[in-house]
């Protein structure tokens, strides 16, 4: 214990140095392009046998017969329900990467956050986000890429407006589920319900809020892209009892981790890099041309882009 001499001057430890001997709690890793992925939650999915999905369809559809009018079972029409010859089949994408992680890392520096398990956990947050990108704007299957031309809606003005939404349902009118689109074009279609006097309910869902329309929750998602000022809503009708838009996934997959994702040790290799091969493999089908439309370029306010 030293010694306080008469005269001298004592002060309070001070905060840097105490820190030298205190702990800090430690989140994991941040990443801001974390989304909530709610087209992903709000489809229904179908696990497939073997990676090939088939859409069969009635190859006449206006020519069954049938008639109320005769009391004569004699008479009764003959008919009978022809298909197309071959359907459409969709196969599912693979959005896929190898994760590397120096065994060095892992081992020195996993404390109090698992290295390997923060380095997975990222990389496959990132392939989900780039999922949801590719159910919507795919040129293959995605959304966007899938509209009929008669389900095709061009706003009366620029931005969204009730009427615009109104139309869109006319389309899509059997059993539709939800509208899709970017949170900057909800916000316009927000911004002219005010402007006439309507503004729109609010609809709690997954314990968040949506604003909707006529009883359909408008669903927002960055990965509907916003160009030059503009952008499209989507309306869909869901599952395949009802004829509308399915997710398609593989089941079973070796290292599965979730619907459609595995992920599975590739070994380490001689400068003792430890590789993960990180697997998901989707697709999306649109059963019937009315299961969904578009509003297209209905301008959003002159915003930054999004990409």
């Amino acid at each position: 214990m030293s010694d306080i001499h008469e005269g001298q001057t004592h002060t309070a430890l001070g905060d840097v140095a105490a820190r030298t001997l205190a702990n800090a709690t430690k989140t994991v890793p941040m990443l801001s392009t974390i989304t909530p992925r709610w087209l992903v939650h709000l489809l229904q999915w179908k696990p497939l046998e073997a990676g090939i999905y088939r859409v069969n369809k009635v190859k006449n559809e206006t020519g069954l017969l049938v008639d109320c009018s005769s009391l004569d079972e004699k008479e009764l029409p003959q008919t009978f329900v022809d298909y197309e010859e071959w359907g459409r089949e969709y196969r599912l994408n693979a959005v896929n990467t190898v994760l590397d992680v120096h065994t060095r890392i892992s081992d020195l520096y996993s404390s109090p956050h698992n290295q390997i398990h923060e380095q997975l956990r990222l990389t496959i947050e990132t392939i989900k986000e780039r999922q949801e990108s590719e159910l919507i704007n795919n040129a293959e299957y995605g959304l966007l890429n899938n509209v009929a031309p008669g389900f095709r809606v061009q706003p009366r003005t620029g931005a969204p407006t009730p009427d615009d939404l109104d139309e869109l349902i006319s389309r899509v009118w059997k059993e539709p589920a939800f509208f899709l689109a970017h949170p900057l074009a909800i916000a316009a279609f927000g911004r002219e319900c005010t402007r006439r006097g309507v503004p729109p309910a609010i609809v709690t869902l997954f314990g968040s809020q949506f604003l909707t329309w006529r009883g359909l929750p408008l669903i927002p998602s960055d990965k509907v892209k916003v160009v030059n000022g503009k952008s499209n809503i989507l309306l869909l009708r869901t599952g395949e009892s009802r004829q509308g838009v399915v997710g398609l996934y593989q089941p079973n997959l070796t290292g599965e981790l979730s619907m459609g994702l595995s992920v599975r040790f590739m070994g380490i290799n001689h400068k003792a890099i430890a590789s993960y091969l990180i697997s998901l493999y989707c697709s999306l089908a649109v059963l019937t041309d009315d299961a969904l439309g578009v509003l297209e370029n209905v301008e959003v306010g002159k915003y930054h882009e999004y990409k």
